[in-house]
């Protein structure tokens, strides 16, 4: 079985301002472990996935990065997109390459700036789910078990029935794919248990995905053969135009709400999609009164806290809920639960041209 991982390394990591920034953005920042969030995607492949079958997709200039980071890769396997245009395209290019190399060849597509806490189970699932989409019938997705009403995540709707097993694990059938819900609804999904988090990781076979593109996402597929010739003639310029006239969407919205045939396993090896500040109170080891730190603190009469200062010392008094992030330049303070609007700054930044960013 020859399965090839594709790490999504293009995010620009906004929510994780002012830590993350366009030349070092999140998936190169090393805040779930003395590792970067990409060297850790990478490490825990091994050894079912050699370093030969492991490649990345990027922008030219985080590309350049990726290639200080992962000196174990070949340096033909650090793939550059000719433009931001989302998953889709970003997959498109990296599945059109692997097709070339071997069309039945499995595709891993994994997201460079996820934590998996057990990296054992990830492997047996990721090895079962490979055998699945072997067959060449199916793509397969993983679905992460909900421990509460999230309205930050979509959601995948499965049906008991009808599961396909492999390797000890259940692939059941999807049936839908759910945008990001309100409350209410987060709440009913819980209730049910037919509902998964969508992890936005995937397996297909090379040749498979471009069979659901001319099935599911006509729209896509002549960019797909299009890709296929400007990658076997070597014509950078003609991949360019293709990224310039490609839709931008994501793999989800353009092929993935569509398809038929698509199967879900439990991804029940401590995933976390690292989203923002907030969601590191489950990473970094916290004090008695819940304040999460890197860097010394000193905490006076406060709880609930995260502080990113490892330069500095910082002494919190009479405070609660906050994450206070110093990165000499810059500084964040804003309250635990308004974290998402991290990126919100970072558009005011882009419209004020400033050097933070």
């Amino acid at each position: 079985m020859n399965i090839q991982a594709v790490i999504m390394a293009g995010g620009s990591g906004t929510r994780f301002w002012p830590l993350s920034r366009t030349r070092r953005p999140k998936q190169f920042l090393d805040i779930v472990s003395s590792l970067s969030m990409v060297e850790e995607t990478v490490t825990r492949l091994a050894p079912l996935v050699a370093p030969k079958d492991i490649l990345t997709i990027a922008n030219a200039g985080q590309t350049a990065g990726l290639r200080r980071l992962l000196k174990g890769l070949p340096r033909g396997n650090f793939l550059v997109e000719p433009l931001a245009r989302n998953t889709a395209p970003s997959l498109v290019l990296a599945t059109a390459h692997v097709y070339l190399r071997d069309p039945k060849a499995v595709v891993a597509a994994l997201a460079a700036d996820h934590l998996i806490r057990d990296p054992g189970r990830f492997r047996r699932v990721l090895e079962a789910g490979a055998r699945v989409a072997a067959k060449g019938e199916a793509i397969v997705t993983f679905g992460v078990p909900p421990t509460f009403p999230s309205t930050g995540y979509g959601y995948i709707h499965f049906r008991e029935s009808g599961a396909v097993k492999a390797g000890g694990k259940a692939f059941h059938p999807v049936l839908e794919f759910k945008e990001k819900p309100d409350r209410a609804r987060a709440e009913k999904f819980l209730a049910d248990g037919r509902y998964y988090w969508n992890s936005g990781m995937f397996l297909w076979r090379a040749d498979t995905f471009a069979g659901k593109l001319e099935r599911f996402a006509p729209e896509f597929f002549p960019f797909w053969e299009r890709i296929l010739d400007a990658l076997r003639k070597k014509n950078n310029r003609e991949l360019a135009r293709i990224f310039r006239e490609i839709p931008a969407l994501s793999i989800d919205y353009a092929l993935m709400e569509k398809a038929e045939g698509v199967l879900v396993v439990k991804g029940d090896f401590g995933w976390s999609d690292v989203g923002a500040w907030s969601s590191l109170f489950d990473v970094w080891p916290a004090d008695a009164a819940g304040n999460a730190a890197k860097g010394k603190i000193i905490a006076l009469d406060s709880k609930g806290c995260l502080v990113h200062s490892p330069k500095k010392l910082t002494a919190l008094i009479g405070v609660e809920d906050l994450i206070v992030v110093d990165t000499g330049d810059a500084l964040l303070v804003c309250r635990r639960d308004l974290d998402q609007k991290v990126k919100d700054v970072v558009e005011i930044l882009k419209r004020e041209k400033s050097g933070h960013l």
